[in-house]
């Protein structure tokens, strides 16, 4: 293995496992911020206890984010020293505002919130909760901010070989972060909600051991939870709708590597539903195709023709010199489609949950074959956002910066095979017990209950502190 292919998977292993996190952080806080304003609004006791219950699993989310965050920005002086030599008057600015206002905002009010249940009035409370949400999403915000140069530059000068910001507005009005930011809050949200009503869904599997309280905090958490995907899957299916059409001007490449075109595809362009490529060669293998539906799903008509990777490939040659642009291109193929597939998935999940847990007739809870369904599609967004950031940065080979940088000029010089083996093995042995713990820390949480904390206060009320009671005189 080389250098540069050790550095691009440990790259790849560090973001998609922190990327597990933040969405989760994100959308659980956001249901935890609705299940206190309900308890707020209603006076409620069962939303205040979902508030502490489903609040216990964030935390969890957010301290594992923070671990895998840490060790993400490691990569950049490790590995990528010399594109963050190039890109380090860009990247400073958002990120630095990211640690020293949202993040800080985030962690502070979270703590807030943790440690001042019944110490502060009630609308207090839930403002804490409610900052934390705003903070993690501006935490996001300029990250992706900075991600967004990566994949459309603006607001720069090249100066002695470095990049340079010229206009931070440019930046921060990007019009890739505007999609971005935009796909990655909304399906933060969906997220949330397929997580709350997921793992809800596997508890009332076992509803019979359960109390009809509990039980009944889990429906209750299940409704919140769909409605909350429900309102994020829609959103995050129009977001991205629009991402995929910026990228027919911004990166023709990846688009056509997604659609799996070499060859321009003609007016009306066709839909190749499944294929495969060979990448070696060039050329498709094979390929299902659907007439006019590319061009309508591209321009919102029947008609209109796509460029084809050999066409763009020509163009970047002639913009940029000779070398290979040509993405990993079955790669591309079948994570736009798997990201898709689960993006409907937990779409239909959401609306048909809903209606099969309406008043008149909830049969969901009866059906152990729904639960199971609403259940394991807890995981989906998990595996639509990594197939999701997989089409953004493979697609943008070979660049790191797109049009500016390429991958074989970001790599350390000092790094070794030897380092780097070490390096990735240490890494994987550490996310797969951090995996492990949080799993088993959710798991634990899950059987505690929404009820567990209340019983503790009960069991310590009614104990005797009288040292006679136990009948010793």
């Amino acid at each position: 293995m080389s250098i540069v292919t050790l550095a691009r998977f440990q790259f790849a292993m560090t973001t998609i496992f922190h990327f597990f996190f933040v969405p989760f952080t994100i959308g659980t806080a956001l249901a935890v911020a609705i299940m206190e304003l309900c308890y707020v609004k209603t006076n409620n006791e069962e939303y205040k206890k979902l508030t502490k219950f489903w609040g216990n699993i964030m935390l969890l989310s957010f301290a594992v984010g923070v671990v895998t965050g840490i060790i993400q920005e490691f990569q950049f002086g490790m590995n990528w020293s010399d594109y963050s030599r190039f890109v380090g008057d860009i990247f400073g600015a958002p990120l630095a505002v990211e640690a020293l206002l949202a993040f800080f905002m985030e962690s502070t009010f979270l703590g807030l919130w943790m440690f001042t249940w019944d110490k502060v009035g009630k609308k207090l409370h839930a403002t804490f909760i409610w900052l934390v949400v705003a903070g993690s999403m501006l935490s996001a915000m300029w990250i992706l901010a900075a991600n967004s140069f990566m994949q459309h530059p603006v607001g720069y000068t090249i100066r002695h070989g470095r990049a340079e910001m010229t206009d931070f507005l440019a930046l921060i009005t990007n019009s890739q972060f505007f999609y971005e930011y935009g796909h990655v809050i909304t399906g933060a949200i969906t997220m949330g909600g397929i997580i709350v009503a997921g793992l809800a869904a596997f508890r009332l599997l076992k509803k019979d051991k359960l109390s009809a309280t509990t039980t009944n905090l889990y429906k209750k958490s299940v409704r919140l939870g769909l409605v909350i995907s429900l309102i994020g899957s829609i959103s995050v299916m129009g977001i991205g709708d629009l991402q995929m059409k910026a990228l027919l001007n911004d990166q023709p490449m990846k688009f056509a590597a997604m659609e799996g075109d070499y060859k321009d595809s003609g007016d009306p362009a066709a839909w190749t539903v499944v294929a495969w490529a060979n990448e070696a060669k060039h050329e498709e293998v094979f390929g299902v195709k659907i007439p006019y539906m590319l061009s309508i799903l591209s321009y919102g008509k029947p008609s209109g023709s796509v460029k084809g990777m050999d066409t763009v490939n020509k163009e970047l040659t002639a913009k940029y010199g000779k070398r290979n642009y040509y993405p990993m291109v079955n790669t591309l193929f079948y994570s736009f489609r798997l990201m898709a597939a689960f993006g409907v998935l937990m779409f239909l999940v959401s609306a048909l949950g809903l209606f099969f847990t309406r008043k008149k007739n909830p049969i969901l809870y009866e059906k152990k074959w729904m639960l199971w369904i609403m259940g394991l599609t807890t995981f989906a967004p998990f595996l639509a956002n990594t197939f999701g950031w997989m089409i953004t940065e493979f697609g943008r080979y070979p660049w790191t910066v797109y049009g500016l940088f390429t991958i074989q000029q970001s790599v350390s010089p000092n790094v070794s095979v030897t380092s780097l083996l070490i390096s990735n093995t240490v890494y994987f042995l550490l996310f797969t017990s951090l995996a492990v713990t949080m799993i088993g820390l959710v798991v634990r949480e899950l059987k505690k209950g929404p009820e567990y904390e209340e019983e503790q206060l009960r069991a310590v009320t009614n104990a005797s502190v009288d040292p006679f009671d136990k009948g010793a005189f």
